[in-house]
């Protein structure tokens, strides 16, 4: 039975729960405190030494138990060693430590996922093994390989081996060196002069920090033998040999040793072979003439010898003529075949038969051939000539000759590329025979000096020419085709009868010319106006188009089959008038347009009409108005005078008052009257002077006056009211006396009543109808 204190043990049991969960939630309280390197003995130490990399760890935690670490030790950054352990310190021996072991160290320490890299320490090991050379012979033969090691089997690492040879008394010079493959490398050495050689190696290592280079090894001496192995050759007959002759050719090795190969060869290509020795017998034209070579091989020693031969001929190659060159069907033509004898002593023609040969298939056992050309004959030709004797029997074979069978090409037939041809514009111009052999050359005659060359070699080649543009169909009769194929014949000529079917000619049309009815450009409103243009040449249909000045917009488009097209502009209006212009195309593309019309739009007539109306009306009821007031005005005239005849004359002096004021009055009135007055016209330069002096001596006149508006209307009422006066005074029995004066009055209103009838100035009769309404109207007052 547990006898701790019931505190302690909720305590413990407390601290085991709150460890536990934390166990369980990955929660562990760690920290890696630091991680040390150390190298021992020394961080530079000699070559077989043996080193020893410790790594020690601190780690602080809260009591986990068996904690894990993981060293890992690294050189160059590269991982050379692991380690999973519970220690805090590990290990890692170098023993023996090697120059591969140099390098700049360190430890990485992984603690439950945290990790930790001590400081780099950097080791120095000096000095390298030296290496040892065996070699598997001492004494060689000049060329013959054998098998060198050398190795340095106490070193790490990748070891680059070098061979070196010492000749004589000259300087080293190296042999070979061999790729890496460790601390040993073997290799295959050739000594190839015959003498004594001393050979040695070394190694060099790559290290991070640089190259480093062992000592020579040990030293071994080799004596190089030479092989006696070189062939003789002799080749009988020499030097003369003819085609046809055997030749013998001999090749022999004078040595002890039994297993060197022989070879006879000639232009690389071997001709015998044997041991030690060979003899090999040929025809002297199935070699021909060159160097033949005598080789002796033993292991990778080779000896050559060199013989050179000349074959002489007999006779020269065959040769096989064809006459003539140009062969065509239907002509006849010759096949010969020739040589030149060059030893005549040792062969003639007797002792030479020829034949011929068409696709190797012999057609004649002779040296001439005569035949008719045709498809069939085209081929190749061959001849050959074997001689038959009992010393040379040989057949030589001439070149191949080829053969070709013409067909002369037909009348060349021209047409125009694509079919089409604008009268203008360059075109292309087709050329072709629809037979003949290839090649065939076609010549082109044209206009402007054409003469242009095709040459068409192959099968679906065309002869196509350029041409310059023609200004008329006429120009096509120019056009002259030729076509050959051959150098010895006349060319075949094709015209041009076909063109003018074969070709589609179209004529771009000429400038056009608009034309605006029968009007010349004036038109009135409401009237139809027929825009007609038109061109003098052009290939139909003819496009026409309309345009206005004013307008971006074409007025109209239309195609005729015509020279000429015209469109109608109905009911003319007064915005139709301005520029009007055409444009003329067809099938060219070559749009024309034709010069500015004006068209003038005029009012329509019965506009004219009405307002021609109107003003004869206006004339006429002006000359009515004028009429009738003449007639009015006169009647108003003889009313006034004969109702001033009946009026008592009163003093002068009234007279002269009542005279002074009308003549105000009427100068008031009728001012424009061109200066004068009424009284002007009809009294005398003297009496005139009196009238004027009796007015200035009276100034009473003016006094008499009522109204202050206009001293002129009131010196007319004082007037009129005193001749009113006068005529009451008549009438009731007072006696007037008559004087000069009152008949002068009278008289010049009546002179004054005849000049108005006489006078058309409109200007007097105003003035006097304004006096007689003035007398009007003041009189009724008078009479009150």
């Amino acid at each position: 039975m547990d006898s701790r204190p019931p505190s302690l043990r909720l305590v413990l049991i407390i601290t085991t729960f709150l460890h536990l969960a934390q166990c369980v939630n990955g929660q562990s309280l760690l920290t890696i405190d630091g991680v040390f390197l150390a190298i021992r003995p020394n961080t530079s130490v000699q070559s077989g030494t043996p080193v020893s990399v410790n790594c020690h760890v601190s780690v602080s935690h809260d009591n986990i138990p068996n904690l894990t670490h993981t060293f890992q030790f690294r050189r160059d950054d590269a991982v050379i060693g692991t380690f999973n352990t519970s220690d805090d310190s590990v290990t890692y021996e170098l023993n023996p430590a090697r120059a591969a072991d140099s390098g700049n160290y360190d430890c990485h320490v992984i603690v439950l996922g945290k990790h930790i890299t001590s400081r780099m320490e950097k080791l120095n090991v000096t000095g390298l093994q030296t290496p040892i050379l065996y070699l598997n012979k001492a004494t060689v033969y000049e060329g013959d390989d054998f098998t060198a090691t050398c190795s340095a089997p106490e070193e790490r690492g990748s070891l680059v081996f070098h061979f070196f040879q010492v000749f004589g008394n000259k300087k080293p010079t190296e042999m070979k060196q061999v790729a890496p493959t460790g601390n040993s490398s073997e290799t295959t050495l050739v000594l190839r002069e015959v003498g004594n050689y001393t050979l040695h190696c070394n190694y060099e290592i790559n290290l991070v920090s640089g190259t480093r280079k062992s000592k020579n090894s040990n030293k071994i001496q080799v004596e190089v033998e030479g092989l006696r192995i070189s062939p003789e050759m002799n080749v009988l007959p020499f030097p003369d040999i003819f085609e046809g002759d055997i030749v013998e050719a001999v090749c022999k090795v004078k040595n002890s040793l039994k297993n060197v190969e022989v070879f006879l060869t000639k232009d690389k290509r071997i001709l015998k072979k044997g041991i030690v020795g060979l003899s090999h017998p040929f025809k002297a034209q199935e070699v021909g003439s060159g160097k033949l070579v005598c080789k002796a091989e033993f292991g990778n020693v080779q000896k050559k010898t060199y013989q050179e031969i000349i074959v002489k001929e007999l006779f020269s190659k065959p040769k096989l003529t064809v006459n003539p060159d140009d062969l065509f069907v239907g002509k006849r033509f010759k096949l010969t075949c020739s040589v030149t004898v060059y030893e005549p002593k040792k062969i003639t023609n007797k002792n030479m038969q020829f034949s011929i040969y068409r696709n190797n298939v012999k057609i004649a056992p002779s040296q001439m051939l005569i035949t008719e050309g045709n498809q069939d004959k085209t081929g190749n030709y061959t001849c050959k000539v074997k001689t038959v004797s009992l010393v040379h029997n040989f057949v030589k074979e001439s070149e191949t000759v080829v053969v070709k069978v013409k067909v002369y090409p037909t009348k060349p037939v021209m047409s125009v590329v694509g079919g089409t041809l604008i009268l203008g514009k360059s075109f292309q111009m087709r050329c072709h025979s629809e037979a003949g052999t290839l090649p065939i050359t076609y010549k082109l005659f044209g206009p402007r000096d054409l003469n242009e060359k095709r040459l068409v070699s192959k099968p679906g080649e065309e002869a196509i020419f350029n041409a310059s543009g023609i200004r008329d169909s006429s120009d096509l009769k120019k056009f002259i085709c030729h076509a050959n194929n051959s150098q010895f014949m006349a060319p075949v000529v094709g015209s041009w009868q076909q063109l003018p079917f074969s070709t589609f000619i179209i004529e771009p049309v000429t400038n056009p010319v608009l034309i605006i009815g029968s009007s010349m450009g004036d038109v009135s409103e409401g009237q139809d106006v027929t825009l007609t243009c038109s061109v003098q040449k052009g290939t139909l249909p003819v496009n026409f188009t309309w345009y206005h000045t004013q307008k971006e917009s074409p007025l109209n488009s239309q195609t005729f089959d015509s020279l000429q097209g015209s469109y109608i502009i109905y009911n003319v209006k007064g915005d139709h008038k301005g520029g009007y212009y055409c444009v003329s195309n067809n099938l060219a593309n070559e749009a024309k347009r034709s010069s500015i019309v004006m068209i003038t739009v005029k009012l329509a007539g019965w506009k004219r009409g009405l307002i021609g109306v109107l003003c004869i009306l206006l004339m006429l009821a002006l000359i009515l108005f004028i009429a009738l007031k003449k007639k009015s005005l006169l009647h108003f005239k003889r009313k006034r005078t004969d109702k001033l005849s009946v009026k008592s004359a009163s003093t002068k002096m009234e007279r002269l008052s009542l005279t002074q004021a009308e003549v105000n009055e009427a100068a008031n009135v009728t001012p424009g009257m061109m200066g004068k007055s009424v009284w002007s016209e009809h009294v005398s330069g003297s009496e005139s002077d009196d009238q004027i002096s009796v007015t200035a001596t009276e100034p009473q006149y003016k006094e008499v006056t009522t109204r202050q508006g206009d001293p002129n209307e009131a010196a007319v009422e004082t007037s009129t009211d005193t001749g009113h006066n006068e005529e009451r005074n008549s009438e009731q029995g007072v006696p007037e006396q008559a004087d000069g004066g009152s008949v002068e009055y009278a008289e010049l209103n009546h002179d004054m009543t005849h000049h108005d009838d006489h006078d058309g100035q409109c200007g007097q009769d105003d003035h006097v109808e304004e006096i007689g309404n003035s007398n009007e109207t003041n009189t009724p007052d008078i009479g009150e």
